[in-house]
C-alpha cells in the first residue's frame, strides 16, 4: 500500500461546507439551538460590513458549517441537502427543536427522504435531513 502525502486529501481531510445566509442570527440560532451544533468561531474580516461568519459544528467532527452573512444571497434548491445519518429514529423532540428554532419540517422532493428520514429547512431554505439510515450502510 502506497503512503499517502500529507498535502493530498484524504478520508482524514476536514471539509468546510459554506453557505450564505440572509439572517446570520436566525440561522446560528437554528444549527445551535435547534442541532444543537457548537459556535467553533465567529469572523468579522476588516473590510466587510457585520454580521460576518460564523463556523458552527461539533468540535470533535470532521466537517463544520460555515454560516456567511454578507454578499451573495442564498438561493437554495430542494436538492441543496445537509444530511445526517443518525443510524436510529429521529427523536421527536430534535425535530420540535428545529421547528421551534426557526426551522420548518418539508416533505422531501426525493421520496427516499421521507421513507428514511426527516427534513427541516433552515431559516435560509437549505434543507437539514436527519436520516435513520447508517453510513455506510
Amino acid at each position: 500500500m502506497r503512503a499517502v502525502p500529507a498535502t493530498t486529501a484524504g478520508p482524514r481531510t476536514h471539509v468546510r461546507i459554506a453557505r450564505p445566509s440572509a439572517d446570520l442570527a436566525a440561522t446560528e440560532h437554528f444549527y445551535t439551538a435547534g442541532l444543537g451544533l457548537a459556535v467553533l468561531m465567529r469572523v468579522a474580516p476588516p473590510d466587510v460590513p457585520p454580521p460576518g461568519i460564523v463556523m458552527l459544528g461539533w468540535a470533535e467532527a470532521g466537517w463544520h458549517l460555515e454560516i456567511v452573512g454578507h454578499g451573495t444571497a442564498p438561493h437554495p434548491t430542494v436538492d441543496d441537502l445537509l444530511v445526517l445519518y443518525l443510524g436510529d429514529d429521529v427523536p421527536d423532540d430534535l425535530v420540535e427543536r428545529l421547528v421551534e428554532a426557526g426551522g420548518r419540517r418539508v416533505d422531501a422532493r426525493d421520496p427516499y427522504w421521507d421513507e428514511w428520514g426527516v427534513t427541516v429547512e433552515d431559516p435560509d431554505g437549505y434543507r437539514l435531513v436527519l436520516s435513520t439510515q447508517r453510513w455506510p450502510h
